[in-house]
């Protein structure tokens, strides 16, 4: 009997090891990792540099309280704000406290205008978290589904729609910011056109709006710019980062430009953990390896070699609608569930996740290599082609 509470429904296979874009089960079976701990992992397993930085840092101090000074967090909030064109960060400890901080800085601007009752403007299949705020925020009833009564103070919209967001801003002077993903990540791989994003820079600044973009999956290099938001050329007034930040360390970040970076006071927002020495060093030092080993450019390589190989492999299957992505955030969307294709790729030697119920979704390390993507082309498209074939809905008599 296990102890843990029953919040995963998890697969059979325990990892005792990692090197790489490689784990090695408790049994020493090794696996092809294109799922990163869920965008997680982007320099890989155990990176030697990573390694050293960790182990040294641990030796010297772990956890510093954020009453006092902590060197090493403010050595990567300058490398970090630096990267991203932005003015302050506040350190936490994941995606969801990122976002957390992001909807009370709103609201606390909000109220800095007078607004009594401000609304954050948010999208149809978003996925912001799963604390209280952030999974009222999140665009799934599935998610939020016997936690009610959600969060008031949020109006949602259809993502990669103008006209609605348009009326809204418009019509409803409470409005007071919009949260957005430059890409859905959760909600299966979404990428909206090439001018929604600067639309929606412009119509903030047209009412008075702080933009806040959740980077949490798309950030770090995954798309291969630093933040996907850089690919359209505006600088948004909140960012929120996790996942990759510090390559598996616990870390998030909500940074903040211009008058949206004065909004917290002390006493306003904290954490304890947030931006203790030892993640900082692990962030720090993960931003350092992405940018001398050119990791953003590798990104956007073995991205456009896997799309085009799966492409390639896959055409005249018409199970298959879509392979959409951006550098190494791949989500390939079948006509039909696809779940199944976990465990075929675990059999095969392959991580692999679903998302949307029917997007193979692919988030490999950055450092992903020409070969092993061939693997992992090469793997994935006979496993979905298996899947297809047994899975053909069955001929009508005649």
């Amino acid at each position: 009997m296990s102890h843990l509470m029953n919040t995963y429904g998890r697969i059979p296979v325990a990892f005792s090891r990692g090197e790489g874009p490689w784990v090695w089960d408790t049994e020493g079976k090794r696996y092809l990792d294109a799922l990163t701990g869920i965008a997680v992992t982007g320099v890989g397993h155990a990176h030697p540099r990573l390694v050293r930085a960790i182990a040294d840092q641990a030796g010297r101090m772990i956890h510093a309280s954020n009453l006092y000074r902590i060197p090493e967090q403010e050595s990567v909030a300058t490398r970090l704000t630096g990267l991203a064109g932005m003015d302050r960060v506040f350190f936490c400890n994941s995606g969801c406290e990122a976002n957390e901080a992001a909807i009370k800085l709103a609201r606390l601007h909000g109220h800095h205008k007078g607004i009594e009752q401000p609304v954050i403007v948010v999208m149809e299949k978003a996925f912001h978290g799963r604390t209280m705020a952030t999974l009222s925020a999140t665009g799934s009833r599935k998610v939020q589904a016997g936690f009610e009564p959600l969060l008031l103070g949020f109006a949602r919209v259809p993502y990669n729609d103008r006209t609605v967001i348009a009326q809204l801003a418009a019509s409803n002077k409470n409005v007071v910011a919009v949260l957005v993903e430059p890409v859905q990540g959760e909600g299966g791989v979404n990428i909206p056109d090439d001018g929604y994003l600067p639309f929606l820079r412009q119509l903030c600044d047209e009412h008075d709006l702080l933009l806040m973009l959740d980077e949490v999956q798309s950030g770090m290099g995954r798309t291969g710019r630093w933040f996907a938001h850089q690919w359209t050329g505006i600088r948004p007034d909140v960012m929120t980062l996790a996942k990759g930040l510090a390559n598996g360390m616990p870390m998030g970040a909500c940074l903040a430009a211009g008058a949206a970076a004065e909004v917290f006071t002390p006493g306003k927002h904290g954490s304890t953990f947030g931006g203790n020495p030892l993640a900082c060093v692990a962030a720090d030092t993960t931003l350092q390896i992405i940018e001398d080993e050119g990791l953003l450019e590798n990104a956007l390589r073995i991205g456009s070699q896997i799309r085009e190989g799966l492409a390639a492999r896959l055409a005249g299957v018409e199970a298959v609608r879509e392979i959409r992505g951006k550098g190494l955030m791949i989500g390939i969307e079948l006509d039909r569930p696809c779940g199944d294709i976990v465990a075929m790729g675990l059999e095969a030697g392959l991580l692999v996740n679903v998302t949307a119920d029917k997007v193979i979704r692919l988030l490999p390390p950055l450092i992903l290599k020409p070969a092993e993507a061939t693997l992992l082309v090469d793997g994935l498209a006979d496993i979905i082609r298996a899947f297809v074939r047994a899975n053909e809905p069955a001929a009508v008599a005649g």
